[in-house]
């Protein structure tokens, strides 16, 4: 098992941390097989999708050491504790539970616990947050957003999820992100009930490809 360290650089380095939710286990395993495909090595499995623990189970099972797997929508410390059993090292959550973040840390794993306002900010960053999910970052203004709240928490590790495309994810970097979280930009229900799996990959790609460009950039 990786370091609680390691964790967090492997995170940082790889900026782009898909979201996967999808109907059913099966479909997710199978995504995250197009991701990893693509070069996207760190992944979120939600607690949403149907049967969510054998999907990290078999994910854990097919690729060990090859993919970061994170469990997301993670709202109790129970919950985080039957992820970290079935192979979870970092762990999402879509609201500040102080317990949740207790347990994760005494385990020396990686949470980011979401959060929207600045007080908010804060009070999951001294529960002993790694980093903070902005969510929904779109809806105060995307990169925007990030910057305003990096000018006054330069310190304080910030992972957006929300808004982040192709087009944005430049803008996520350049504001100062931790890393950014995509969801349906990446896991696209129609082709995951499609099947099309293979433009999910591609689309990992493209979103691999820039986010090192927007990386190699000078903020």
């Amino acid at each position: 098992m990786p370091s609680h360290s390691a964790i967090l650089h492997r995170i940082q380095e790889s900026i782009i941390v898909p979201i996967v939710r999808t109907p059913d286990a099966e479909s997710a395993v199978a995504a995250v097989d197009a991701l990893i495909e693509g070069g996207l090595t760190c992944v979120e499995i939600t607690m949403t999708v149907a049967n969510a623990l054998a999907a990290l189970e078999s994910v854990a099972d097919r690729h060990g050491d090859t993919v970061l797997l994170g469990a997301g929508t993670v709202l109790d410390p129970e919950t985080a504790r039957a992820c970290m059993l079935a192979g979870a090292q970092f762990f999402v959550t879509p609201s500040l539970n102080p317990r949740t973040v207790e347990l994760v840390r005494r385990y020396s794993r990686a949470v980011f616990p979401g959060a929207l306002t600045p007080t908010e900010i804060v009070s999951a960053w001294e529960c002993g947050a790694d980093a903070i999910k902005v969510f929904p970052c779109q809806a105060l203004g995307g990169p925007k957003y990030i910057k305003a709240l990096k000018a006054p928490f330069p310190h304080i590790q910030l992972f957006p999820t929300g808004g982040v495309n192709l087009d944005t994810t430049p803008e996520f970097i350049a504001a100062g992100s931790f890393a950014v979280g995509v969801g349906g930009e990446l896991c696209d229900a129609r082709l995951i009930a499609e099947k099309r799996y293979d433009d999910i990959a591609e689309r990992a790609r493209r979103f691999r490809e820039v986010a090192g460009a927007a990386r190699r950039q000078p903020i």
